[in-house]
């Protein structure tokens, strides 16, 4: 058999090997024409292709990361499209994962991979709505009902907030089975609902659905079971191709820091933040974060119901004063990137003026109507119905609370049905824990620690005890620790 090779630019075959002449070395050889002559086995001329002689296949894209090798764009473009086609084996994807968890990505492979797995799905289109729209997202924490109030807040400043939330899982509670404990309210819109009701009342809160970044689900599958989860640019692409699906102009993130956040420690908190604002600069949004304290839970309320009740009490001017601020802080810089308001003082005049007039509860009213919930909740909160039987945890000394350890008091909640451990378990909306008494407050022996909301005190004892664990009682209050800890934000 004799074979010759044909191509642009190419030379002929000498020995085993290709030769190109000089004057086509700096050509990239894309392909190349190989003419198998007639043989004994083969009775007519074949001609077969290779395609890029110089494109690597997938499982050399593995391993270049896995050696700690920089890939281009259309390389992570390509692993993400491969998963997607059943071309890229999920093991192979795990292969990759993990070879990013050891290797890390650069901000541009980063974007490259935000990119990839926005564009598996639908970017939403809100071009009809009027104005700066601007989302705000939580990396979780215990206690964090934030979101509830925060959306219509915004919106009755004149800000547009198509919200994208998540369920709890694990420790940390879920913003959609919060909003799920209001009677008939939908988080399953579709998305030409979902842009419907943004764009006449303002805001709009729902789930994931299928169309939006489909290859973060999978990918966080695989991530999931692969112990690869803690991986600051898998974060970083999770969150923001999410996010960036919604079609929105700006995001303010809020990076929990503490025990009972994601992030343990104020140095990984500060990293992801400034990936997090870094990446989605260069995707082309205004992006800002703040860090902020979750050492103890937010708020009193711990549960679904509780915690709705808790958030509707600020839109009504009310609440805990963590719960407020953190409101607050984070409503202000939406308002500044949406051009509201030139200054956080302006901000936080405005938002404040929302709530005292009764704007933004008349907002939240609109936005659970138009999501088929009960309205009266926001002005008749009992309307969300808590667990009866009361549990109380009392204080075993005199002094000063020093510590509620946040992940233990979630992982009560989720022992409580609260919470879930499966992305397939269904949740109790009733059932819930009230913090009685916050870190630096005085206790007498006796005296309740917490309030735990159950369907059986009898079957509930041991919870109790957990929750009792969680409260260290000291002699002297502990040094007080701001709420809002930093604030990052993106350069143009």
């Amino acid at each position: 058999m004799s074979v010759s090779v044909t191509g642009a630019g190419s030379g002929l075959a000498r020995g085993s090997s290709f030769e190109q002449p000089a004057r086509h070395k700096a050509r990239k050889l894309t392909e190349i024409t190989c003419v198998i002559r007639p043989t004994i086995a083969t009775s007519r001329t074949a001609v077969l292709w290779v395609r890029h002689m110089h494109a690597r296949t997938l499982v050399e894209l593995i391993a270049a990361k896995r050696d700690g090798a920089q890939l281009a764009p259309p390389d992570i473009k390509r692993l993400v499209s491969a998963l997607m086609a059943g071309e890229l084996a999920d093991y192979q994807m795990a292969a990759w994962l993990m070879a990013v968890y050891f290797r890390g990505l650069d901000d541009e492979e980063t974007v490259a991979l935000t990119e990839a797995m926005l564009h598996t799905g639908r970017v939403l289109d809100l071009s009809t709505v009027a104005g700066v729209k601007v989302d705000k997202h939580s990396t979780g924490g215990v206690g964090d009902k934030v979101s509830i109030a925060l959306a219509p807040l915004v919106a009755a400043c004149g800000v547009p907030v198509p919200m994208v939330s998540g369920r709890g899982l694990g420790h940390t509670g879920g913003t959609l089975d919060k909003l799920e404990a209001i009677p008939g309210f939908r988080t399953d819109l579709s998305v030409a609902d979902f842009v419907r009701v943004l764009r006449d009342v303002g805001c709009c809160m729902i789930g994931q659905t299928a169309e939006i970044a489909p290859a973060d689900k999978r990918m966080y599958a695989l991530r999931d079971v692969t112990a690869t989860v803690e991986c600051v640019p898998l974060i970083v692409a999770s969150i923001l191709s999410k996010k960036l699906a919604e079609g929105i102009d700006a995001l303010v993130l809020d990076v929990k820091v503490g025990r009972g956040a994601f992030m343990k420690d104020e140095h990984s908190a500060r990293r992801l933040a400034g990936a997090l604002v870094r990446v989605g600069t260069l995707a082309g949004k205004r992006v800002v974060a703040l860090l902020t304290e979750m050492d103890a839970p937010l708020g009193v309320a711990v549960g679904n119901a509780v915690e709705t009740r808790e958030a509707l009490d600020v839109l009504a001017g009310g609440g805990p004063p963590d719960v407020i601020e953190c409101t607050l802080r984070l409503g202000a810089e939406m308002l500044r990137l949406a051009g509201v308001a030139k200054d956080e003082a302006t901000a936080l005049a405005s938002l404040k003026g929302a709530i005292s007039s009764g704007q933004a509860a008349r907002k939240a009213e609109r936005m659970i109507e138009a999501q088929g919930g009960d309205p009266r909740v926001v002005s008749d909160r009992s309307r969300l119905a808590v667990a009866r039987e009361e549990i109380v945890v009392e204080s075993p000394r005199d002094g000063y609370v020093a510590q509620v350890d946040a992940l233990t008091i979630g992982l009560a909640a989720v022992a409580m049905g609260a919470g879930r451990t499966r992305a397939d378990q269904a949740v109790d909306h009733a059932v819930g824990i009230f913090i009685e008494k916050k870190p630096g407050a005085h206790v007498a022996r006796g005296e309740p620690l917490a309030r735990l909301r159950v369907r059986d005190a009898s079957s509930s004892r041991l919870i109790a005890e957990r929750v009792t664990m969680a409260f260290a009682i000291a002699d002297a209050p502990p040094a007080n620790r701001p709420l809002v800890l930093d604030r990052v934000e993106g350069r143009h």
